[in-house]
């Protein structure tokens, strides 16, 4: 198959490129052209995709047969390209996110559960929403947290950061609360397997790891990647309401259970993932952290320092 890929250059996208390349499709960018491309000889077209204009005029008198938009977070991001090739693709498939799920008693969310119409993810929810009703031959990934090499959130850094360093590690609450992560490199497998399934056609999935782990149990899986023993680590608990961090982020993870079922794409897409958590936060830390000499660069902990004082005091 002939796939446009918005983006491909940084993190998923990678991943997914390489995968459908190796399956033998062609594969074409779409980007500004800040970033090299994953693999050399590809053919880019560099725009920006936010700007609707460029996007009619750059792609309007391209054919695909698939496009993969990995990086629209808004309905204004894809429904420029959503117009452009309804009715000349014959799969869209969308990266959304497991954030559009409204928060709820009944855990973990499947795929028909209610969403969040006040969610920081409301677009991604609209933008699904859009391609159903234009009637394209879409499918609708929805990750829960991502993680591994080139990931551009702070997430597992932000454990590995404190865990090298031998730093106690604030977590929110009682660290009980239960939350589930997914390697890249398995939600990049998940994506290319929609391609020419029939199933996936009009269809969501919740991708992610197998188990959930709770936060405290995270921090033990990270010093365990990194090399260290869980059982010296100083996890501290505190109370977030009794801080103002204004905009800054003093914890990675939203402090709520935050879990999904992904039977339903292990089923449907004949998708496993390959990566347990303690072996994907290894690959992490490895190819990513310490290639990348993120053990020696400067980290600013002003954040904990406040927390901790406030502990203490």
């Amino acid at each position: 198959m002939k796939i446009l890929m918005m983006g491909g250059t940084r993190f998923i996208g990678v991943y997914l490129t390489k995968i459908l390349l190796d399956q033998g499709h062609e594969v074409v960018l779409f980007n500004r052209g800040k970033k090299p491309a994953p693999v050399e000889n590809i053919r880019q077209i560099k725009g920006d995709r936010t700007d609707a204009n460029q996007l009619k005029e750059k792609l309007s008198l391209e054919s695909f047969d698939a496009v993969f938009d990995n990086n629209g977070r808004e309905l204004s991001d894809t429904q420029p390209l959503a117009d452009i090739f309804q009715g000349k693709v014959k799969h869209f498939v969308y990266v959304s996110s497991a954030g559009v799920y409204l928060k709820s008693d009944f855990m973990p969310h499947v795929e028909g559960d209610p969403v969040d119409p006040k969610s920081r993810h409301k677009g991604k929810f609209e933008t699904e929403t859009y391609l159903q009703e234009k009637g394209l031959p879409f499918t609708s990934i929805r990750p829960v947290y991502i993680y591994g090499p080139q990931n551009y959130n702070p997430l597992e850094s932000w454990f590995f950061d404190r865990i090298i360093r031998d730093r106690p590690i604030p977590i929110p609450g009682n660290g009980q609360h239960i939350t589930q992560l997914g390697h890249c490199a398995d939600l990049a497998e998940a994506m290319a397997a929609v391609l020419e399934n029939k199933k996936a056609i009009g269809q969501i999935y919740n991708i992610s790891g197998d188990r959930y782990v709770t936060f405290d149990g995270l921090a033990k899986a990270c010093a365990q990647a990194a090399g260290k023993s869980a059982e010296t680590l100083k996890i501290v608990h505190y109370d977030p309401q009794q801080f103002d961090f204004g905009k800054r982020k003093a914890f990675p993870l939203r402090p709520q259970h935050f879990f999904a079922d992904i039977h339903k794409a292990k089923t449907e897409l004949n998708w496993q993932p390959k990566f347990d958590l303690v072996s994907g936060l290894k690959d992490s830390f490895q190819n990513d952290y310490l290639a990348n000499g993120s053990d020696n660069a400067d980290v600013d902990f002003s954040t904990d320092d406040e927390i901790l004082s406030a502990i203490a005091s």
